[in-house]
């Protein structure tokens, strides 16, 4: 009985078929995870019982040490930690603190940081809208200012009459192209009245012996003031194209620059008044700033006015230049076909024609048969 519990509290050590400690991670680490203490195995007189010449692995059982408290004189070398086991152990603790460490690094509820690339362009866009409501609002306190009479603003008296005379000007000859649209409206259908009444002659010469040659001499009388009312008023709609496209085009992209002008001057004197307004005020740390952030931005708009001011000025002596020449040949056109319309000289009428490089499109095509530029 004594020796059946020395050997149920006897400690099993594998070993291999050769006799050898079997040194594999498992046994290994199962072996080293007994602790030692009251209860640990000692390591007693040991008798090996394994049969070297089978394959299964032998049992080396020891009983109780029974002699000194020296070390054992076992044969059984002292077992020690393999690299293996401490290897895996450290790989294992290092795998349980990353993922603590993941877990901690989880970000929690709150706000939002963005980042620069997203942060960048809204800032952008939200100091755009700034500038722009303060610019506007600085604008409109001007322009209501100077309506109410209330504040002052630049004016530059040279200029400022030349924009006038332009707009005068634009009306008059918009005015003039209406009714010269009006009159070729009229002369077209004086035209067909002519065509009717000369197939109308031409029909009753040959019903009527005795009137032959009277109705025939209206017949053609008619016929030729028809032609001859194709040809002026090819001349009149091409005058109206070249004087439309001097209104519509080369005086209107010349007030597309005032306007653009006049809303310089406008900021101009918007952020004038505001300096002024300051250097009345009191000169401290507060202010100061402003007042320096006020003066530059008031050389900036005054450079943009004055910029502005001579581009509307180079663009008026140029338009000037290029109106006196498009008006007078369109006007020395005009002249001409109505008064060889009216002469009843054909021959007049279709030289001021050839004059300026103008012939008259076949009649019955798609196109309307009025005379256009070659």
């Amino acid at each position: 009985m004594a020796e059946d519990s020395h050997r149920s509290s006897a400690a099993e050590i594998p070993v291999t078929s050769n006799g050898d400690l079997d040194q594999s991670p498992e046994t290994v680490f199962q072996r080293d995870s007994y602790p030692g203490g009251p209860g640990a195995l000692n390591l007693s007189e040991s008798c090996v019982s394994s049969n070297f010449a089978s394959t299964t692995e032998g049992i080396i059982e020891s009983g109780p040490y029974k002699g000194s408290a020296s070390l054992p004189t076992s044969p059984v070398a002292p077992v020690a930690p393999s690299s293996a086991v401490a290897s895996r152990l450290a790989r294992s603790n290092s795998d349980s603190q990353a993922e603590t460490g993941t877990m901690k690094a989880q970000p929690k509820s709150g706000a939002v940081v963005l980042s620069d690339d997203l942060k960048n362009p809204a800032m952008e866009k939200l100091d755009l809208v700034r500038k722009w409501s303060i610019n506007t609002y600085k604008c409109t306190r001007q322009i209501l200012s100077e309506k109410l009479g209330r504040g002052s603003r630049t004016v530059d008296l040279e200029l400022e009459a030349q924009i006038e005379v332009l707009r005068d000007n634009k009306r008059k000859y918009q005015n003039v192209i209406r009714l010269a649209q009006t009159l070729a409206g009229q002369l077209s259908q004086i035209m067909q009245t002519q065509r009717q009444l000369g197939d109308a002659f031409a029909d009753l010469s040959l019903k009527s012996p005795e009137l032959h040659e009277e109705f025939s001499y209206n017949a053609d009388t008619q016929r030729l003031l028809s032609k001859n009312g194709e040809t002026l008023l090819g001349a009149i709609n091409f005058f109206i194209a070249s004087v439309n496209t001097l209104v519509d085009k080369t005086i209107e992209d010349t007030m597309i620059n005032i306007k653009q002008y006049e809303i310089a001057r406008v900021e101009y004197d918007a952020y004038r008044t505001d300096l002024e307004e300051l250097n009345l005020g009191p000169r401290d740390a507060n202010t100061m700033p402003k007042i320096e952030q006020s003066q530059q931005q008031f050389q900036i708009h005054r450079e943009k006015y004055e910029r502005m001011r001579n581009d509307v000025s180079v663009k008026l002596k140029f338009l000037e230049e290029n109106k006196v020449k498009v008006l007078h040949n369109q006007l020395i056109l005009f002249h001409n076909a109505i008064a060889a319309y009216y002469a009843g000289n054909q021959q007049q009428l279709e030289q001021t024609l050839k004059q300026f490089h103008i012939k008259l499109k076949m009649p019955g095509g798609d196109s309307p048969s009025w005379l256009e530029e070659h």
